[in-house]
């Protein structure tokens, strides 16, 4: 399916850009979230009439996701877990928990937001993670995740 993107996606382009995807993920994500539209003749046309407007939001996202991004920079996270004596926790810390401790201390993270490059954390110590605010704001902080005490 052909659609034109009314903001940047990551791996697929950036604002104005009309691109071939499958149609599943453009019927299920894209459209839905308004990340893009159908590539017909009059979206193009409409789009084009709306582009300085849409150019002057997303500039608006990506400053308050970097100001958002200088806060959080090199902040750490502590999470506590129930872990054996050997350090092993009893289940695991998941994007979930580390975007839920985040809204805890005022940050509005979501979950998908939260990359985990080596999957869940299943051991306590410190941990370093990525949070994508923005397709061009990445920032790493710091998960200390420590032995929950009875």
């Amino acid at each position: 399916m052909q659609i034109i993107l009314l903001e940047k996606v990551l791996n697929l382009g950036a604002l104005g850009d009309v691109v071939r995807v499958k149609d599943g993920y453009a019927r299920n994500f894209l459209i839905p979230k308004g990340k893009a539209r159908r590539a017909t003749a009059v979206a193009i046309k409409e789009f084009e009439v709306r582009r300085a407007d849409l150019e002057k939001i997303q500039a608006d996202k990506l400053a308050a996701a970097q100001a958002e991004g200088a806060k959080l920079d090199g902040l750490t996270v502590p999470i506590a877990q129930k872990a054996g004596v050997d350090g092993r926790l009893f289940g695991s810390v998941t994007n979930h928990d580390i975007a839920e401790a985040l809204g805890k201390q005022g940050f509005t993270v979501e979950k998908a937001m939260v990359r985990l490059p080596n999957g869940p954390l299943k051991i306590i110590g410190e941990h370093k993670v990525q949070v994508a605010l923005h397709a061009d704001v990445v920032v790493e902080i710091s998960v200390v995740v420590a032995p929950e005490v009875a």
